[in-house]
């Protein structure tokens, strides 16, 4: 076992080939199971296997992955991305299912941090649990960062896992809400009350976007380069100058508000959406530059580093309370996600189905709607009903809760973690 750590410690190379190779299986195991078993539990628990065995907890340094590029600067791109990724016209459209997402968030955080002021779980489990079980990878670094940072080891290792193990509670009770609204609206389909009245938006599969239908150019502020002019680098030197106005505004502001200052992140997302309606930034950027799967892959290969503390014991004292933190979190949700729907009268089903996509994202979102529609239909236009009527309300709720206010919580969270 030293030689082959002595090996790879020497040869930065095939560092890197192990990592690849792990996050490869995760990926396969993930696309064969169609996100039943997701990939992130996979790679994670590869990497816990390695530390624990063969690989040295340096290995992600060796390979080339580490801080910076696998910290800031990896994560400040992905959540500028995000921002040049959300259509303002189609939120606006989905408003309802928005303030359900919101209230079902709101349900969660309220009955975890009551577990917290009645001591039944300590106060930093839940506040480095909550944001990544209300939306993704960057909440989960984040919090996992600022752990570290005060030296809470623990707390660390529960946001990682919280972000792998969270989507388990999420799939079964996605699908039995999709099964329950799929019926209720072929039966509506059925008896002619409802026809397909189409979608005015449309779904990218590659990366789960709704965007509009084409509409006559708006002139915008910056000119349009050139597609010959519009080079890899070119667009990757534009989101970076973004990222670092961001980062210098974020300083800015902790000379008068101190601890919750503005964070970094939170300004990506906002920049990111004035610099794409300005056009200065092109929609999806990562996404036409082909660069958006090579930073997911040092993002998460950064984020999986910091299970190289994650012992045995460790684990065993942390997963009691991050069970109950998920439980208790999802039960939040639902409740509020249920009333919400009542109050705007929405589908209590759809409204439920929307707000757990928190636990997951995209895109285990489209799978699950997609394999919902397949075997509820009898059809090809019955599917496409299904997929018209459920999947633009899918794909807006991981955007509220996965991509915006997941991050959100996570800025004004941090400040409450104590040393």
């Amino acid at each position: 076992m030293e030689g082959f750590q002595a090996f790879l410690t020497a040869t930065p190379v095939f560092a890197l080939f192990i990592l690849c190779v792990l996050y490869a299986i995760g990926e396969f195991v993930g696309t064969y199971t169609k996100a039943w078993i997701p990939s992130v539990f996979v790679i994670a628990i590869l990497f816990l296997v390695g530390y624990w065995t063969v690989l040295p907890k340096d290995i992600v340094k060796i390979g080339g992955l580490g801080a910076p590029l696998g910290g800031i600067v990896a994560i400040m791109v992905i959540i500028v991305h995000m921002g040049t990724a959300i259509s303002l016209k189609e939120l606006g459209k989905q408003w309802r299912i928005i303030l359900i997402c919101l209230a079902g968030l709101a349900g969660m955080i309220a009955l975890c941090l009551a577990l917290g002021f009645v001591n039944v779980i300590d106060f930093n489990y839940i506040i480095a649990g909550l944001p990544p079980l209300t939306g993704g990878i960057v909440a989960a670094t984040m919090m996992q960062a600022a752990a570290q940072a005060v030296g809470l080891e623990k707390v660390a290792v529960l946001a990682i896992c919280m972000y792998v193990c969270q989507g388990f509670a999420g799939y079964p009770l996605t699908a039995i809400m999709l099964k329950k609204e799929g019926n209720r609206l072929l039966g509506a389909y059925r008896s002619g009350a409802v026809t397909d009245p189409g979608t005015e938006g449309k779904i990218d599969e590659e990366n789960g976007n709704l965007v509009a239908e084409e509409e006559t150019p708006k002139k915008k502020l910056f000119p349009s380069v050139p597609d010959k002019y519009y080079s890899v680098t070119y667009s990757l030197a534009t989101i970076c100058l973004i990222a670092t106005l961001c980062i210098v505004v974020s300083n800015w502001t902790k000379t008068f508000l101190g601890p919750y200052a503005i964070n970094a992140a939170v300004l990506g997302l906002i920049f990111g959406i004035i610099a794409t309606e300005l056009g200065f930034l092109r929609k999806n950027i990562l996404v036409q530059n082909g660069c958006f799967n090579f930073i997911m892959f040092v993002v998460m290969i950064f984020i999986f580093n910091g299970l190289s503390g994650a012992t045995p014991a460790l684990l065993a004292e942390i997963l009691g309370p991050m069970v109950l933190i998920i439980v208790v979190g999802v039960a939040g949700m639902i409740i509020l996600s249920y009333l919400a729907s009542k109050v705007l009268k929405i589908s209590p089903y759809i409204g439920i189905a929307a707000s757990l996509t928190a636990l997951y994202g995209f895109p285990p979102n489209y799978v699950l709607t997609d394999e919902c529609a397949s075997a509820l239909a009898k059809t090809k236009e019955e599917k496409q009903f299904l997929m018209d009527e459920m999947l633009p309300q899918m794909i807006i709720g991981g955007f509220v809760t996965v991509t915006i206010t997941s991050v959100i919580i996570a800025s004004l969270f941090i400040p409450l973690l104590v040393p």
